[in-house]
């Protein structure tokens, strides 16, 4: 199998764990602890957001935006056929829509929590904790979901293409 093949299907297989990752946050896990109390949904996502920063994840996260990068550089053959843009595109999506929103959106706001001493807080300051981190963490989360969805599907689409 040729190197360019191979980086093109470990690309796909990343981005479908990520998109996996970042849909079942926005269709479970989220409307899950979103039904707990403001102490019980601010120790959960702290509690999540603390576990997942783990060798495993961090290698799918890191390895998906090398690989997304890395397609249209050994497809550089194609261009300036329009399937060579598309890799481009996909690129774009991925990095704009998922490692900056998160790097710029979701991280930020898992700070903000993770900073806290949710024992300590009383339930007026609780409240505010999760009115500012709530909506927009799940607002970041649902733009990394379908642009993660869509960058797996597009990558699907330029193998069948790329293999033709």
């Amino acid at each position: 199998m040729k190197t360019q093949t191979i980086i093109l299907v470990t690309s796909i297989f990343l981005t479908g764990l990520m998109a996996g990752i970042f849909f079942t946050w926005s269709n479970a896990v989220k409307p899950g602890i979103g039904k707990l109390n403001d102490i019980d949904y601010l120790s959960a996502l702290q509690s999540m957001n603390r576990v997942i920063l783990n060798s495993l994840f961090l290698i799918v996260f890191i390895g998906t935006i090398i690989s997304v990068a890395l397609v249209p550089v050994f497809h550089f053959h194609i261009y300036p056929k329009n399937i060579f843009w598309l890799l481009i595109l996909i690129v774009i999506i991925y990095w704009v829509g998922v490692f900056s929103v998160t790097v710029f959106g979701n991280i930020p706001l898992n700070e903000i929590l993770d900073k806290r001493n949710l024992s300590v807080m009383n339930p007026n300051d609780l409240s505010l904790l999760r009115d500012s981190i709530e909506n927009r963490w799940n607002n970041f989360n649902l733009i990394r979901s379908i642009s993660s969805a869509l960058s797996f599907l597009l990558l699907i689409i330029s193998y069948v293409l790329i293999d033709k």
